[in-house]
């Protein structure tokens, strides 16, 4: 049976394994709005149709030109930590296939989310995938990510789905006083570090574990 984006499996089978994914990250968060996201996130249809057999396998998959989506858990854990709430408006640094930009759009509203893509194809895909799944106003640019978005600016929050050796000045910029953000922090080893913003600019951090991710492209 072929379900409406192309593969082999049914959207029956598709919500099974979803909802076993689900389960398998329960333990990992606090938030239960977190677990609801992924639920209503269809990530098989953010995946290359070959690998959407193991869309609903807690692990990392690769999406083209060198790019992964992340494994759900690390999704669920970064949501979790940036304890995001409807409609606050936050910045995206790596859209990829555009799955982590959908779960960020089920907490905050796709208005909100604003997402910066390094790779044309990936980001053009992204854009195609988000408005297939009713995500379409999701707003994705090519660019690079130091940079961030500052069109949009400020934002409530920020996150990177890449590793960078520590947060860009102008993204922080970009982030309200009171804000956070949150990133894969490293050039070897990666830790996932989360930082709130002080009123003077300055950035009050914790540390969450060692992670690893594909590096911020330039």
């Amino acid at each position: 049976m072929f379900d409406r984006f192309g593969s082999d499996g049914s959207e029956d089978d598709y919500e099974t394994a979803r909802e076993r994914m689900v389960r398998t990250v329960t333990d990992r968060v606090d938030d239960d709005r977190v677990l609801e996201a992924l639920r209503a996130v269809p990530r098989h249809a953010f995946v290359p149709p070959d690998r959407r057999g193991e869309a609903y396998r807690d692990r990392p998959l690769p999406i083209g030109d060198g790019q992964t989506i992340s494994a759900p858990h690390m999704v669920a854990i970064m949501a979790d930590r940036l304890e995001l709430e409807p409609g606050e408006e936050v910045l995206e640094i790596g859209t990829g296939c555009g799955y982590h930009a959908a779960v960020t759009a089920e907490l905050v509203g796709a208005e909100g989310v604003y997402s910066v893509e390094y790779g044309e194809e990936l980001a053009e895909n992204a854009r195609e995938r988000l408005a297939e799944t009713g995500y379409g106003n999701v707003s994705v640019r090519v660019g690079d990510g130091r940079e961030g978005w500052a069109e949009h600016a400020p934002y409530d929050a920020a996150y990177f789905t890449c590793a960078t050796p520590s947060f860009p000045d102008p993204v922080v910029d970009q982030v309200r006083p009171g804000g956070r953000l949150l990133a894969p922090i490293g050039t070897g080893f990666q830790t996932l570090v989360l930082a709130e913003k002080r009123e003077d600019g300055s950035l009050e951090r914790s540390e969450h574990g060692g992670v690893r991710f594909v590096r911020m492209r330039s």
